[in-house]
C-alpha cells in the first residue's frame, strides 16, 4: 500500500510493508502534472502496491477546504491512471505530528524540512493502516 501525502512543492511517499502492519517512509516526489502522476504509477509498478492513500487534509472542524478539494482532485485523477484502487484518508495534523516526531528524534532545520513530506505520509499511511486493522 503507498501513501501520499500532497503539499505545494512536494508530495511525501510512504509504503507500507506486505502485510499492511507498518507504514516507513519512501521519498518524495516534485509536484506538477503530470509528471507527479507518471512518477507515482512508476512506484506503483516497481513496489506491486495494491493500493494508494492520499491524505485528506479536512479543516480542524471536518469541513473541507480548498486543500481537500485539491487532494480529492488528485485522487480522482490517478483513479484514471492508475490500475489499482485509490482512497482518502483524513490527515488531520499528520504534518504537525510529523514534525513533532522528527524533533524529538533530533532532526533539525533543513533536515527535517527534507524529510517532514515522508514523514507526514508515514503517518497518514499508518493510521489508515491501524483503523483498517481494527475489528468491526
Amino acid at each position: 500500500m503507498l501513501g501520499l501525502d500532497l503539499g505545494q512543492a512536494r508530495i511525501g511517499v510512504a509504503i507500507s510493508d506486505d502485510d499492511r502492519r507498518m507504514a516507513v517512509p519512501l521519498g518524495t516526489i516534485r509536484t506538477g502534472a503530470p509528471e507527479d502522476v507518471k512518477a507515482i504509477a512508476r512506484i506503483v509498478a516497481e513496489n506491486g502496491v495494491t493500493e494508494v492513500v492520499v491524505g485528506l487534509p479536512l479543516r480542524l472542524s471536518g469541513e473541507s477546504g480548498e486543500a481537500a478539494d485539491h487532494a480529492s482532485k488528485f485522487a480522482e485523477a490517478l483513479r484514471g491512471f492508475l490500475q489499482v484502487p485509490v482512497a482518502l484518508q483524513d490527515e488531520r495534523l499528520s504534518t504537525v505530528q510529523a514534525e513533532r516526531d522528527l524533533r524529538s528524534a533530533g532532526v533539525r532545520g533543513r533536515s527535517r524540512r527534507a524529510v517532514v513530506d515522508q514523514a507526514a505520509a508515514t503517518v497518514m499511511l499508518q493510521s489508515f493502516l491501524d483503523r483498517q486493522a481494527r475489528p468491526g
